[in-house]
């Protein structure tokens, strides 16, 4: 039995996570300018179009990862999928700014969802696979870091690269998902002796037996995982939109100010893990659910010159509130802070409750669970707020009213979870 974690193998695994989040935090920010501004489309057919990646991913991600489960090869369970899906999602991505007519750019994004779900599930549960459970939310604390390290370098690097040309942060990207996979291949060694078990029940079946269970604990985490998704990603989907059109920022000061989050969720990661250590996994997330409620509750009643009111010079992710000005935190800023703490509360620690209702030899079935509920919360959030959006007059407003109700549910549903806490056998 492990006496301590392997930091500097979970910190080599975080290279996977690292490119994926460089992906979706580009893709995210500015995808959606690209829609409304370069094709003119209407807000709600944007909102449609920034859930096809995860409905592609639904149908996707859940079964390789039950997939991988079962896969035995030279390389392990994990690692085929990784040096496949990489490369390819990281050609599509680097199309995608210079596609110059709609057909052409559905075509690239269409190719990058479907290679991203490939390998997404995979590169997630290499970390349970090589972690035991007593060290599985500090490793994902620092996994975490690692991808909030790419967050960062999406929005607050590809701002200042997007207002120098669009193009500039998918190609960062690219190149960025390239070599994360690589230090995964090269570095990483899958532990070859699986556990046995004669059946390997499926996605569906291992759904079934979930909310079968006389004790509700795992159903109540995955509908817990589906609604705080709800919330946070229609947030992070329309932010840069909620500041270009609400607080007046340029997309590249908005992509900036929204970095904050990612900063301070790659501050408070490794903190949070092992926090979850001393206080338990449930009690770490309801903190971090209380604290995005707070957070986007004083986002909506606050007004928008309030909320980009200078508080201190903060390079770098801090933004310029007047022409050739210094580099401000604002208002806005702090509750982002706020935010960014809870979230990584709540993220740190849902995986390892999820993959801890289960044995090794699931592992990646149950990623695949965690998976299904949270990309299917991401089809909901952004088609139900573009609607909200799209009711209230172009009010991007409302998003901070509906996202902390959705919060509200969460709380209620983690609370009443029994199990999902480390084991210490």
């Amino acid at each position: 039995m492990a006496t301590r974690l392997n930091y500097g193998k979970t910190f080599l695994l975080g290279f996977g996570f690292f490119g994926v989040s460089v992906i979706w935090g580009v893709y995210n920010a500015f995808v959606p300018i690209f829609l409304s501004e370069k094709f003119h489309l209407d807000i709600r057919v944007v909102a449609f179009f920034m859930t096809l990646d995860n409905i592609a991913a639904l149908f996707i991600q859940p079964p390789v990862g039950a997939w991988s489960d079962k896969l035995r090869s030279p390389l392990g369970r994990r690692i085929p999928f990784i040096i496949i899906g990489a490369p390819i999602t990281a050609v599509a991505f680097g199309l995608i700014p210079i596609a110059a007519i709609l057909p052409l750019f559905v075509a690239c994004t269409s190719t990058l969802l479907l290679s991203a779900a490939m390998w997404r599930t995979p590169v997630v549960a290499l970390m349970p696979d090589i972690t035991p459970s007593e060290f599985r939310s500090q490793a994902n604390g620092i996994i975490n870091f690692m991808g909030g390290i790419g967050a960062i370098i999406a929005l607050q690097t590809g701002g200042l690269l997007f207002d120098i040309s669009p193009n500039f942060p998918f190609w960062l990207g690219s190149g960025l998902v390239f070599v994360s996979a690589l230090i995964v291949y090269l570095f990483i060694e899958e532990p070859k002796d699986y556990e046995q078990i004669t059946e390997h029940p499926g996605m569906f079946a291992s759904l079934r037996e979930v909310f079968k269970d006389a004790d509700k604990s795992g159903a109540r985490i995955l509908l817990a995982i589906f609604f705080w998704f709800v919330g946070y990603s229609a947030v992070e989907t329309f932010f840069t939109l909620y500041a270009t059109n609400h607080l007046g920022l340029t997309p590249g000061n908005g992509a900036t100010l929204l970095s904050v989050l990612p900063l301070f969720f790659v501050l408070f990661a490794i903190p949070a893990g092992y926090i979850a250590g001393k206080i338990g996994r449930r009690n770490t997330i309801s903190i971090g659910l209380v604290s995005l409620i707070l957070m986007m509750v004083l986002l909506y009643v606050t007004p928008a010159s309030a909320l980009l009111t200078g508080i201190a010079p903060l390079p770098l992710v801090g933004i310029p509130l007047v022409a050739d000005g210094p580099r401000m935190l604002t208002l806005a800023g702090v509750l982002l802070i706020i935010g960014g703490i809870g979230w990584a509360c709540i993220n740190i620690n849902s995986l390892p409750m999820i993959v801890d209702l289960t044995s090794a030899a699931r592992i990646g079935t149950f990623t695949g669970l965690y998976y299904l509920f949270s990309t299917l919360s991401a089809i909901v959030g952004p088609n139900l707020n573009g609607w909200a959006v799209k009711l209230t007059g172009n009010n991007y407003n409302i998003i901070m009213l509906i996202a902390p109700v959705f919060m509200a549910i969460a709380l209620w549903l983690i609370l009443g979870v029994k199990r999902g806490e480390a084991s210490f056998n």
